[in-house]
């Protein structure tokens, strides 16, 4: 019994050096004390006791070295850095608008402290294009190679406190409040991935059974803040998921959602310079201003002139219709054993979305079905998919969806009123114009190939054949090709 004693104060001590190296020692130490146990060495309380005074010693050794107080469990840098091409493609006979291409890169370092009764900061910085004198744009992260290789913006992305105030084995109850990742599960027919919401956002977990857990997602988000005003634009919405694992082969997912956006009259568009130099006719009262102008498609606020010609309200019209969108999504993976050229088990993922916008009264849904095939990210993985999709004009707010999925607007084109002008909206900075858009309107086909080589390079392309939905009279829906050529590297 001594000897044994001996062996596992022994043990002890070996362990306490491993853990206080680096991580990849910690796990070492876990595994050595795992045998330990099997080989009876160790009782399982012992062990425990061994892991919990292991955890103490690394914490105050990390305190020490990094110089983070001794209520900083870890920080941890992670980021990636992705080039592309991209490539616009029109009908030889488009007379308007000529091919498109494009070099872009996308850079992103990102910091997260977790702290001593589970609490976490992140923040981000990341790549992207000015858009006035807003700061980046809220939608994408990427920058063009251009003007002779001048000095590139940085921008936040990400500054958040996240607290994690229940987490047990039933369920767990997680608020998080600045600009963070969107707490909600959707694709990007609602949300673009580069989206970053500014807010308060909470979160449910339920362990239902072994096999489901239920999810309810909650968030607030301010959309934009006006000195001259008392009520301003705000994002609100909830949603609830159930996560199923029918069997080691069988999973699927089903998501219900409601989305709403108050004080959609601030939601003005366009140049904010322009916007600023207006008066609001009060004395002393800032200029209203305008949020970023990315995207296309809503129906915006317009007058009729004696002549009977639709013209804009003002140079940067809001959407005239509210949105109160009603969302749901459903997805079905099996789970192959194996598959040919594939790392691993293989799976095969069919989905299907849907969105209605009540308050609108025309032209006010969305949906899309597609597969997938594989799924990379690990060395030697890689997937395939397919997608059609529809995104009708006021099914939901422009600004927020995919900036990737988008089509030409031949010249007269009114964002979606099936209207003509070759002069009254030629010269307004707002949705009113012609060219390419991406936003809302449109619908296509979406084509995805990914291979990762290296757990941390993954290449890819992906191919849209779009058109819009409600083109001008008299014009055609000219289809458009939109190629992206990708490598990612990771860390």
């Amino acid at each position: 019994m001594k000897q044994i004693r001996t062996i596992a104060l022994t043990t002890g001590g070996v362990v306490a050096w491993l853990a206080l190296s680096t991580a990849t020692h910690a796990q070492s130490s876990d595994a050595l004390i795992d045998k330990l146990v099997d080989k009876g060495i160790l009782t399982v309380k012992e062990a425990n006791d061994l892991r919990e005074e292991t955890d103490k010693n690394f914490n105050s050794a990390y305190s020490v070295k990094s110089g983070m107080p001794d209520w900083v469990t870890s920080f941890k840098i992670n980021g990636d850095m992705r080039g592309r091409y991209e490539g616009f493609f029109y009908p030889d006979n488009e007379a308007q608008i000529v091919d498109r291409n494009r070099w872009r890169y996308r850079a992103r370092l990102g910091f997260v402290a977790n702290i001593k009764d589970n609490f976490e900061v992140g923040l981000r910085l990341t790549s992207s294009e000015a858009v006035g004198g807003v700061g980046g744009d809220p939608i994408s992260s990427n920058t063009t190679m251009t003007s002779n290789g001048s000095k590139k913006f940085v921008f936040l992305d990400l500054a958040y406190g996240k607290w994690k105030a229940v987490d047990n084995s039933l369920w767990t109850a997680t608020t998080t409040v600045g600009k963070m990742e969107n707490p909600f599960v959707y694709s990007d027919m609602v949300f673009d991935p580069d989206y970053t919401p500014e807010g308060l956002a909470q979160q449910f977990l339920f362990n239902v059974s072994e096999l489901h857990t239920l999810k309810l997602n909650l968030g607030g988000f301010a959309l934009s803040e006006l000195a001259g005003s008392v009520s301003d634009a705000y994002m609100s919405g909830a949603q609830l998921r159930m996560d199923s694992k029918w069997t080691p082969k069988i999973s699927t997912s089903v998501g219900l959602g409601v989305l709403a956006i108050s004080g959609l009259e601030k939601l003005q568009t366009g140049d904010i310079a322009a916007i600023a130099a207006t008066t609001t006719g009060k004395p002393g009262v800032p200029a209203q201003a305008g949020v970023p102008d990315q995207n296309k498609g809503n129906v915006r606020d317009y007058t009729i002139d004696a002549n009977g010609n639709y013209k804009p309200l003002g140079s940067n019209p809001a959407p005239i219709y509210h949105f109160n969108p009603i969302t749901a999504d459903v997805a079905a993976t099996y789970l192959f054993e194996s598959f040919p050229m594939y790392s691993g088990a293989f799976p095969v993922k069919v989905f299907a979305d849907y969105i209605v916008n009540p308050a609108a009264h025309d032209n006010d849904q969305g949906y899309q079905v597609g597969i997938t095939f594989g799924k990379s990210g690990k060395k030697g993985t890689w997937d395939f998919g397919y997608r059609w999709k529809v995104l009708e004009a006021n099914a939901w707010y422009e600004e927020v969806v995919d900036s990737d999925f988008g089509a030409f607007y031949q010249t007269g084109r009114n964002a979606a009123r099936n209207l003509i002008s070759t002069t009254d909206f030629s010269n307004n900075p707002s949705n009113f114009k012609s060219g390419y858009g991406a936003g809302t309107n449109v619908r296509g086909h979406v084509l995805k190939a990914t291979y990762s080589p290296y757990d941390a390079l993954t290449l890819g392309v992906t191919y849209y054949l779009t058109e819009v939905i409600n083109a001008a009279p008299n014009t055609d829906r000219s289809p458009t090709g939109r190629v992206q050529m990708d490598a990612v590297l990771k860390f």
